[in-house]
């Protein structure tokens, strides 16, 4: 992920909950290798790599955990998420699940344009990135059967899409920050405008480019701003316009760590994604998990609580809007939902 988006979430969930001590098991390093992977568009690539990190023993109860768009496993492993889910008595306990937390195509240490391929690279899109997590899961790990899968942001879209596509495959789902409806409206034009700023600068060069496009850093801040944080977050944040300067002096002038290919890749697979078609195929209980001031996934739309009405078993935990939550980045603090989903794990039945 580009540093400066990583520091300014850092900066806006640090505002909210103090900073836990990782009291979990350490964290292991996993690779897997998916022979002859066939994408949606019909290209195959003989070997795609996957990168994966889980916590706890292979004996635990599997749990997979999805990150957001540009992330890792690593990036959920932080104080507010896996600091507030992993540990002794809380939710996802490792003393009694097994987590799962795969880079997703193009993301981390997974196979990605940037390994050499460039815009050679297959055109991925969130079913291809679903698929091969299941690969993963089934092939690679040899686990059945999952008891939860969580995501957030983009892990929550894949989340909905591993509802429909795989709907035997676990007992509870838990989408975050998302939406069960087609990439579109606010959040689709601002991700394309971010991606045409990247293409259009010069430096960029098709793809083929000899450093990072200067104008990407400027894209990315753009839509962090318009697109995560929260209305009351930055009132509190930013009050005055000297505060609200520094705040995006302090994000323009760090360094942008993330390739350009691999970083439009990663934003443009959401451009199809829309699981709405299949939301009764699910059978897993679903716990939607959104944020009342989520920038992305406005409530008002009226979306989720629509599907809702076309799942046999779900519902919806909406954050409401506080100068504690930070709009789409509120998810990622697990404070907000803990106890909810540790209810959730004690009374919904295996499959």
């Amino acid at each position: 992920m580009i540093r400066l988006c990583a520091a300014l979430a850092a900066a806006l969930v640090s505002m909210s909950v103090p900073a836990m001590a990782a009291d979990y098991p350490t964290p292991q390093d996993g690779e897997w290798t998916g022979k002859d992977f066939k994408f949606h568009s019909g290209e195959v690539m003989p070997e795609l790599r996957l990168h994966y990190t889980t916590v706890g023993a292979p004996t635990g109860q599997p749990v997979l955990v999805l990150h957001g768009s540009g992330g890792s496993a690593a990036s959920m492993l932080t104080p507010t998420f896996a600091g507030q889910l992993f540990g002794p008595g809380q939710p996802l306990d490792a003393a009694k699940y097994y987590i799962i937390i795969p880079d997703g195509i193009g993301h981390g240490k997974s196979s990605k344009p940037s390994d050499a391929m460039r815009t050679s690279f297959p055109k991925y899109d969130y079913n291809d990135m679903v698929d091969a997590q299941y690969r993963l899961v089934t092939e690679g790990l040899g686990i059945k059967h999952l008891r939860l899968v969580i995501g957030n942001s983009m892990g929550g879209m894949h989340t909905w899409i591993w509802g429909v596509r795989y709907p035997r495959m676990m007992d509870v789902l838990v989408p975050m920050a998302s939406q069960p409806t087609a990439m579109a409206a606010r959040n689709w034009m601002l991700r394309r405008t971010m991606l045409e700023t990247i293409r259009n600068d010069p430096d960029y060069n098709g793809g083929n480019y000899t450093s990072q496009p200067r104008m990407m850093k400027y894209a990315i801040a753009a839509y962090r701003f318009a697109s995560a944080g929260g209305t009351l977050g930055y009132q509190t944040l930013a009050p005055t316009a000297a505060q609200a300067d520094k705040l995006v002096d302090d994000q323009l002038a760090l360094p942008v760590t993330s390739d350009a290919n691999d970083y439009i890749y990663q934003w443009e697979a959401s451009h199809d994604y829309d699981p709405s078609a299949g939301l009764e195929k699910i059978e897993a209980t679903l716990l939607a998990i959104n944020a009342a001031d989520d920038e992305r996934n406005p409530p008002e739309t009226g979306v989720t609580e629509a599907a809702m009405k076309r799942i046999k078993n779900g519902r919806i935990d909406l954050i409401p809007a506080s100068r504690e939550t930070r709009g789409h980045l509120t998810t990622g603090d697990a404070k907000f939902y803990a106890r909810q989903l540790q209810e959730l794990l004690q009374t919904v039945p295996t499959m």
